[in-house]
């Protein structure tokens, strides 16, 4: 008898260890279960350098907030849920035009400069204002696909975009003062922004490192004169081979009262890096939307759709991440800039910060 209770007590003990890991396997495995499921389901999530993670909402969430724009957004709402998102982007433009304290940096008269801008397709009534180094490509194609030129966007030729002699995009400057006024009060306009500094970045990189049209010019002429003036140490025999350095660059473009000088000389080609205020006058004209590069995945549809375009032409594909703010990146270029030549550049954009809503970049400026 004694001998039965000793088995029958240790059966019950090995029954016992074995629930106590079939327990832990179990729990092992919900753990990892959760974590794949989170993944899987989730997808890849909008990740903005310095911040925490924000996971895609599900579709089906009836409520969507509205993403800041210089951040990526967690969902891709409908039409119908954008139509807000770009109200408030109004409504905040009219706001800050009323701000006597920013005037200087917000209002610009209508002159030709700006006229040049804006570019008309008078079969759709629609104005494009453009605001180079935030995609406006792909918008002059959409532009030159409704005039009839083309049947598609793909079948337009890239040097023919911008050749604004033969790509058949007249510009506002090109018709009457009355034929101007009438435009402007009636037809459907927008243009496209984007973070002030990323934005820059981009003009740089483009016009003073890779230079991918070739545009001598850049290399060439304004390169040297930027130089000249704004390296702290430089030999003249040398300038051409040094190349313009992005703290040349910026030192340039925060002196606010010597830079006015070489502007004048470098003519139409500063519009790669002049203010939005300066390019569009959006204080002085009423756009009917801005769109924001960091969201151009749901801005594009709802440009095309608020127009009454969306059945006639696409915007191009957009390559994934293209649009996406990255702080990793704006912090590296600006890592060797001194504060006071950095918070002389914010002292110049600040207006296109606050204008269109993009947070003051306060990790580069304390």
């Amino acid at each position: 008898m004694g001998e039965a209770m000793r088995h029958h007590w240790l059966l019950l003990g090995a029954c016992g260890w074995v629930l106590l890991i079939l327990m832990f396997v179990s729990k092992f495995i919900s753990f990892r279960s959760v974590d794949d499921y989170g993944e899987r389901v989730g997808g890849p999530s909008w990740t903005v350098p310095g911040t925490k993670v924000v996971r895609p909402i599900p579709v089906s969430s009836p409520v969507k907030p509205a993403p800041k724009p210089s951040d990526q957004p967690s969902a891709v709402p409908t039409g119908t849920d954008w139509h807000p998102v770009v109200e408030r982007r109004v409504q905040l433009l009219s706001s800050v035009c009323k701000n006597s304290s920013l005037r200087n940096l917000t209002h610009a008269a209508i002159s030709k400069f700006v006229l040049d801008r804006i570019f008309v397709c008078d079969k759709h009534k629609i104005l494009f204002c453009q605001t180079p180094k935030v995609g406006n490509t792909q918008w002059k194609k959409v532009l030159i696909v409704l005039n009839g030129a083309f049947p598609s966007v793909e079948e337009i030729p890239e040097n023919l975009v911008h050749d604004h002699e033969k790509n058949g995009l007249p510009r506002l400057s090109s018709l009457t003062p009355q034929e101007i006024t009438h435009r402007l009060s009636t037809y459907f306009n927008f243009f496209i922004v984007r973070d002030p500094f990323e934005r820059l970045i981009s003009a740089f990189k483009d016009k003073f490192v890779k230079n991918p049209r070739f545009e001598p010019w850049y290399k060439h002429d304004i390169a040297p004169a930027i130089i000249r003036k704004y390296r702290k140490i430089h030999r003249d025999s040398n300038l051409a081979a040094s190349g313009l350095h992005f703290e040349d660059f910026v030192r340039y473009l925060g002196d606010a009262e010597g830079r006015q000088r070489m502007d004048r000389q470098f003519g139409e080609h500063v519009i790669h890096w002049v203010t939005y205020a300066e390019l569009c006058a959006p204080c002085e004209i009423h756009y009917s939307v801005v769109g924001h590069h960091e969201t151009l995945e749901q801005d594009a549809p709802h440009i095309l759709k608020a127009a009454g375009i969306d059945g006639m032409v696409s915007y191009p594909d957009i390559p994934p991440g293209i649009t996406r703010y990255n702080r990793t990146k704006v912090e590296q270029y600006f890592s060797g800039i001194s504060k006071r030549d950095i918070r002389r550049l914010y002292a110049r954009y600040q207006g296109d910060f606050q204008l269109f809503g993009y947070p003051s970049p306060e990790f580069l400026l304390n």
